[in-house]
């Protein structure tokens, strides 16, 4: 689903992603982790099309970035540090926009099955301006799945939410993981991390350092493995 070889990304005479290997297969819940700075946004911007790799190979869903960015996007999901949702208008609305944008058929009944998922149904004809961070992001999730990608992409998907807004959003990644796509993740949170997904790598120093499958923690936990990597 995701296939990354040899990946470099340079700004400049800083080389942040220095020949990183990578894959993420459907079914796969991946959490990428790594101190601040180690490149996983950049990461995951290369990835979403928004950036465009050094050197390298980097191919979603069969299609090669940047040559086929357009193929890939159809295909991807992203929720990032921003929800990417217009303020000025409905919950509804802004899921009607996006599905319009990506050619949804049958656009009502897939908008009504996105709010339901992301438990917004209620708030439909709110105005999206007035919806607390926890459900902008819920919001972002729902926008981001709409048109069924195969792969999707969780930048800090947890940043600034409470601890409730925390938990409501566990439920809806687990929802959305359950359908089989791809879902990689970054997070500072090894914790809630290590509940949800199935795979943990770390990136630091521009290259994936280790990996470990959930199962591998019989005798310890993420955090030791967390460790143990950045100090290897």
């Amino acid at each position: 689903m995701i296939e990354v070889k040899k990946l470099v990304k340079r700004f400049g005479l800083k080389t942040v992603l220095k020949g990183l290997d990578f894959s993420a297969q459907a079914g796969e819940f991946v959490a990428l982790l790594g101190p601040n700075g180690a490149g996983k946004t950049t990461f995951l911007r290369i990835l979403s099309s928004l950036s465009r790799p050094t050197l390298g190979s980097v191919r979603v869903a069969g299609y090669s970035l940047p040559d086929e960015s357009a193929k890939v996007r159809a295909r991807l999901g992203v929720v990032s540090h921003q929800p990417l949702l217009y303020p000025d208008l409905t919950a509804e609305e802004n899921l009607q926009f996006y599905a319009r944008m990506y050619g949804v058929v049958n656009r009502a009944a897939r908008v009504a099955e996105i709010l339901d998922m992301v438990g917004l149904e209620k708030r439909r004809r709110d105005l999206v301006g007035a919806f607390s961070r926890g459900m902008q992001q819920r919001l972002a999730i729902g926008r981001a799945v709409l048109h069924d990608p195969e792969a999707i992409l969780f930048d800090e998907p947890y940043t600034g939410l409470d601890q409730d807004a925390s938990e409501m959003l566990d439920g809806v990644l687990r929802s959305v993981a359950a359908q089989g796509r791809a879902v990689v993740m970054t997070s500072h949170d090894l914790v809630r991390a290590e509940s949800l997904a199935t795979r943990f790598d770390v990136l630091t120093r521009g290259a994936i350092v280790a990996s470990a499958l959930r199962d591998d923690f019989q005798n310890s936990n993420l955090m030791d493995f967390y460790k143990k990597a950045l100090a290897a």
